[in-house]
């Protein structure tokens, strides 16, 4: 009887202790977070810089291929011929450097936006164990979380620590 009596206060106890959960709306924590802000405007002045860059070269070479097509008139067509395939050549060589650039840029990008992901989710678990947690959840735009009591919701409290470290 005295077994049963301290299995069934254990057993109770253990009832008692619950997982203490709480969810994060990554969108709302990713979109709102000061350092992506940044790394997203750095990398969109990067891509207007290569835009401007295309369109130049393009414009530049477009008017070189008019002012070919008009002396070629005067040229003997196996010259013209000669020239013209020098020119698309160019034109190929160009357009390959300016894709690779590109490749490049759009590389750099998604490499900065995977280390911050991985930072955001190290904060999150760091927020995690300090404030014994046994699990956050991920929510928004394709998370596990369909519902959640918003006493629940940590977004805003790790959104706010995020962005105050990033500020030092």
């Amino acid at each position: 009887m005295k077994k049963f009596m301290i299995m069934a206060v254990a057993l109770t106890a253990m009832a008692c202790q619950q997982n203490k959960i709480g969810y994060v709306d990554s969108v709302k924590l990713l979109d709102g977070y000061q350092e992506k802000i940044d790394v997203e405007a750095r990398y969109k002045t990067k891509a207007d810089a290569m835009t401007k860059k295309r369109d130049s070269i393009s414009q530049a070479f477009q008017m070189e291929l008019q002012a070919f097509q008009t002396k070629a008139e005067k040229m003997s067509q196996q010259s013209a011929q000669e020239e013209y395939g020098q020119l698309q050549q160019r034109g190929q060589f160009i357009g390959q450097q300016l894709q690779q650039e590109e490749q490049q840029l759009q590389q750099t990008g998604q490499v900065e936006m995977d280390t911050l992901v991985k930072k955001v989710k190290k904060e999150i678990r760091a927020y995690g164990e300090a404030n014994g947690y046994t699990y956050i959840l991920g929510g928004g735009d394709g998370g596990s979380v369909l519902y959640g009591d918003e006493a629940q919701n940590l977004t805003d409290v790790i959104l706010e620590l995020l962005n105050e470290k990033y500020k030092k």
